[in-house]
């Protein structure tokens, strides 16, 4: 989980990501934001190739100018971005759109409204090369976050980007090889045994899942955003320097929450222990014990002989 220091040519990464997220991201989210409250028009600022730039100056290892046709990264390392800033909305009423920075439906004016915070990252294995590839040739994939990290308080005005990695090859992160493994053999195969002429949907990978936190993602970059539709305020929570080893930094804790009474027993915890994974989440240590659960892993599919 050392990142190969012959690709990182990037420095003063901490002042670019500072100007690329003002650049890219704020400043036209902010504008856009100001002209949907005239066209009512979304105001949505797709992350996808800000996102590639991002995942750059955080790995300090440049793309290959190649768009989504090679290497994501110099070093093969593959990017996904998710983006769950300014999804469009919908009204419990009427069933209108609502875009997120309407308070109430334009349609019905009801304040019901469902607001959608499920965008995920999307991992697309079509045959067994592409599934050998992902696994043993990508030294790395780059997760990519933009959300609200107060979203249960309907506070669209502070943003937060973050970075994840999971390394297909090293053992911490066996569970992404497995959940991939089995969607490749027992999903998308059977699928296309069924129905040959449709291509079957990619690998959904949910943000802040079970499944997430099982795969022991190692958190490389946070950045929090107050005042982001007026005077942006870029404070960054955590950086991780690109030459470091990986294999050094915990992961990120898992909620207590997640879990069932079954998986919480099975942790053991005493009274203190318990108090400080309420507080803190549970420690990729501690989860050590836990499993996939059945449906993070497809059942194999029937064979006749």
């Amino acid at each position: 989980m050392t990142p190969n220091a012959e690709f990182i040519t990037l420095d003063q990464n901490l002042q670019h990501i500072r100007q690329m997220l003002m650049e890219l991201v704020l400043r036209p989210r902010r504008d856009l934001a100001k002209w949907a409250r005239v066209t009512k028009q979304t105001p949505n600022v797709k992350i996808g190739y800000p996102g590639q730039h991002l995942a750059s100056l955080v790995t300090g290892v440049e793309g290959e100018r190649t768009g989504a046709r090679g290497h994501d990264l110099r070093d093969r390392s593959e990017v996904k971005s998710c983006s769950r800033l300014d999804q469009l909305d919908k009204c419990k009423s009427c069933g209108a759109a609502v875009a997120r920075i309407e308070p109430s439906c334009p349609n019905c004016n009801s304040n019901r409204i469902k607001r959608n915070n499920d965008s995920k990252w999307l991992l697309a294995v079509k045959n067994p090369r592409e599934l050998d590839y992902l696994l043993d040739e990508v030294p790395r994939i780059v997760f990519l976050i933009s959300d609200y990290p107060n979203f249960s308080k309907q506070d669209w005005d502070t943003l937060r980007f973050q970075v994840f990695e999971i390394w297909p090859s090293h053992k911490r992160h066996a569970n992404f090889r497995t959940i991939m493994t089995n969607y490749y053999h027992n999903i998308f195969l059977p699928h296309i045994d069924k129905t040959p002429t449709k291509t079957p949907a990619p690998k959904n990978f949910w943000p802040y899942s079970y499944q997430f936190y099982m795969c022991n993602p190692v958190r490389t970059f946070c950045s929090t955003v107050e005042d982001a539709l007026e005077e942006p305020k870029i404070k960054i929570d955590t950086y991780v320097d690109p030459y470091i080893d990986r294999s050094m930094i915990e992961s990120v804790t898992m909620p207590l929450k997640l879990l069932s009474e079954a998986e919480l027993s099975k942790l053991n915890l005493d009274p203190n222990e318990q108090t400080l994974a309420l507080q803190n989440g549970i420690t990729e240590s501690q989860r050590s014990v836990l499993r996939l659960r059945d449906t993070d892993i497809a059942k194999p599919r029937q064979t006749s002989i």
